[in-house]
């Protein structure tokens, strides 16, 4: 059985191509008259995550155990070293981990770092769904667990990221360039069941129709009449003083 449609409809809405009138909308929980700046990306995703209920709290992270501790931390150190981390050693990192890590970036300022590896977990995710077959045993959660960080989170970033559609659009494909440079060696585990085609063959389609996204993406917000709409309806909803602050 192919990845569930309504998973991957999820994940592009949220996270792709995502409709001009839900970047000028409030994350979940957010008031249409709140004005206060979003400093904190309050979520739960159990088992693998539960963000403090104060900003001076720890989250609860249970993704890696060699970047639990760094990514519970609320210095920015030590999220920088759970980052180069994954960074020296991306081949089995999961996506979840990837959400993680994008979350308390953002949770510590670094919030461009924090749309970037949102949108790396989002494609890495993406390219795992089109070679690897939904059903396998291996990826029990997997799906649930991203739809999740998808739904609950994406709206922060992508409320923060539009600030500056041009940045932006250069932080999507830096992710993707960074997706294709280091490819999910998952795909290629011979205990997960493929999708019909070459595995390598069905991961290059993948990343082409993300690059194909993103264009289309960026097309639309090249017309000056919708992103007027835009801009005007994320000032009715105080979308931009709570996500264009300077840090």
């Amino acid at each position: 059985m192919k990845v569930r449609s309504w998973l991957l409809a999820v994940i592009v809405v949220t996270c792709v191509l995502v409709p001009i009138d839900l970047l000028a909308a409030q994350p979940p929980g957010r008031q249409k008259t709140d004005t206060t700046p979003v400093r904190q990306i309050g979520v739960y995703v159990l088992p693998f995550y539960r963000s403090s209920d104060t900003p001076d709290g720890h989250p609860d992270v249970r993704i890696a155990k060699a970047y639990n501790a760094l990514l519970a931390s609320n210095r920015k150190e030590d999220i920088l070293s759970a980052e180069a981390g994954i960074e020296s050693k991306p081949q089995l990192i999961t996506p979840m981990t990837l959400m993680v890590l994008a979350i308390r970036m953002y949770d510590v300022g670094l919030r461009d770092r924090g749309v970037f590896w949102f949108y790396v977990a989002k494609d890495r995710y993406i390219t795992l769904t089109k070679v690897i077959d939904g059903n396998s045993p291996g990826l029990n959660g997997v799906d649930d667990a991203v739809k999740s960080f998808a739904i609950l989170a994406g709206p922060y970033f992508n409320s923060y990221a539009f600030c500056d559609p041009a940045r932006q659009y250069q932080l999507a494909q830096d992710a993707i360039d960074w997706v294709e440079k280091n490819p999910y060696q998952a795909i290629y585990m011979e205990q997960l069941a493929p999708l019909p085609g070459d595995r390598t063959t069905n991961l290059k389609h993948s990343i082409d129709g993300i690059r194909e996204s993103i264009a289309k993406e960026h097309s639309e917000l090249s017309d000056p009449a919708k992103v007027e709409w835009m801009r005007n309806a994320r000032k009715a909803n105080h979308v931009d003083e709570q996500f264009c602050w300077k840090n």
